[in-house]
């Protein structure tokens, strides 16, 4: 049931998307049994940084899976630690991750609506191969250093306004 003003129920998450690119062609030049391989291997890995890290895997999205965390360090380091694990495991096979912080509902106690949530998927569809794209917003109060390259404001798909984005760089 709705409450007057659900704004009141909001609270800060952060966001990270992430999907193999290259996993369509990789699917059909190796076949499913290939590809089934390749998913379960990526997810072992997903859920072992997750947990370690206090990452929540929110959902999983065939190649690709929506994580959230309580703060933006966990969420940072986690998806450079699996960037940098996905670099190592499979050449064919590319990791893009978008992230992004902000107030969320949660809706059925099991799913999430809000900005962020839209923004760090958009964000993970912007990625080329091999990145991690970020608000800059979200890296400013960072409290760990991850280098990252500014790409300047971008038109965003759904977003009225442009958004100051930031690739994140493997500090090796």
């Amino acid at each position: 049931m709705l409450q007057d003003n659900p704004y009141e129920d909001r609270f800060e998450r952060t966001f990270a998307f992430i999907d193999l690119s290259g996993f369509t062609r990789f699917t059909d030049s190796n076949g499913d049994k290939a590809a089934l391989g390749e998913i379960n291997k990526f997810r072992l890995f997903v859920r072992e940084i997750a947990s370690r890290k206090g990452l929540r895997i929110a959902k999983w999205l065939g190649d690709g899976a929506m994580l959230v965390a309580v703060e933006p360090e966990i969420a940072t380091e986690a998806i450079m630690e699996m960037q940098s694990r996905m670099e190592a495991l499979d050449e064919s096979l590319g990791l893009r991750a978008g992230l992004a912080s902000g107030p969320v509902l949660m809706v059925d106690g099991e799913d999430y609506l809000g900005h962020p949530v839209n923004l760090a998927a958009r964000l993970c569809d912007l990625a080329k191969p091999g990145e991690v794209l970020a608000t800059r917003e979200m890296m400013t109060s960072l409290m760990v250093n991850t280098p990252s390259h500014p790409m300047g404001e971008q038109e965003i798909t759904g977003l009225q306004e442009k958004v100051e984005i930031v690739r994140l760089e493997d500090s090796e």
